[in-house]
């Protein structure tokens, strides 16, 4: 089955954007996944397509009716049951690998995308939309969230990328940073890449990889250290004596 997005947008011509090129645009003319637009001024009742108001109690810019959501979002529900329904916004959960390979794993994802100072909260309320954020900070709109959570998800698709475990090894998908990788030239400015790399033997690799992420991840994002159990154990021993001959 195709795993299909369905976007809520004032702008749909924004869309595939970057999604069209690289791996996500060779996966959508495979028809691995597929990608349709619903612009939400054909929602609107005035003459004037309104989507937005003046905020209840003053204050600066406009936000979006709640009216005129919800009746292009009861569309999008109704033909996609199934499919959860996301927001866009600073407000939301955080976006993180765990909610990714969940989406990826299901039948796609509705995604609707605010802008103005944000939408009508009663919205939320009175239909099923889980508000996500893509990071502490504020963009002019959701459809540039919509491209990162998109492309996060579409990677994950089977058949997307070429080797099957190549999204197995990637940052955050233990709770860890990934390690980091080198290539050829053997030495590069008086650098060279560590031996283990280069000696066939797969255990060792194993293990100075997982002992190099835990301690990106220390050195990065601690905070991703206290979440993780398994990172605060001590590397394994085939990786410390590594590091020690290294460094000699």
């Amino acid at each position: 089955m195709t795993w299909a997005a369905t976007i809520l947008t004032l702008y749909p011509d924004m869309f595939p954007g970057p999604l069209g090129h690289s791996l996500a645009g060779r996966a959508l003319a495979e028809g691995i996944w597929s990608l349709e637009t619903v612009q939400i001024r054909d929602f609107a009742t005035d003459k004037h397509r309104s989507v937005d108001d003046t905020p209840a109690g003053g204050g600066a810019g406009m936000v979006m009716r709640a009216d005129v959501l919800a009746r292009a979002v009861d569309q999008v529900l109704e033909r996609r049951p199934g499919a959860p329904l996301l927001a866009m916004s600073p407000r939301g959960r955080p976006l993180d690998q765990a909610l990714v390979r969940a989406l990826a794993t299901g039948p796609g994802v509705g995604i609707l995308c605010g802008r103005f100072e944000g939408i009508d909260e009663r919205l939320f309320e009175a239909r099923p939309i889980v508000p996500v954020s893509v990071g502490d900070y504020v963009l002019s709109g959701g459809e540039t969230a919509a491209f990162v959570l998109l492309d996060a998800c579409v990677r994950l698709l089977p058949g997307v990328m070429g080797a099957p475990t190549s999204g197995e090894e990637e940052s955050f998908e233990s709770g860890l940073l990934e390690y980091p990788h080198y290539t050829r030239p053997y030495e590069w400015e008086g650098r060279r890449i560590p031996e283990v790399l280069r000696s066939g033997d797969h255990a060792k690799i194993a293990a100075w990889r997982k002992a190099k992420a835990v301690e990106e991840t220390r050195l990065r994002r601690p905070d991703l250290i206290e979440r993780h159990g398994d990172a605060r154990r001590p590397p394994p021993s085939g990786a410390q004596r590594e590091e020690e001959s290294e460094r000699k």
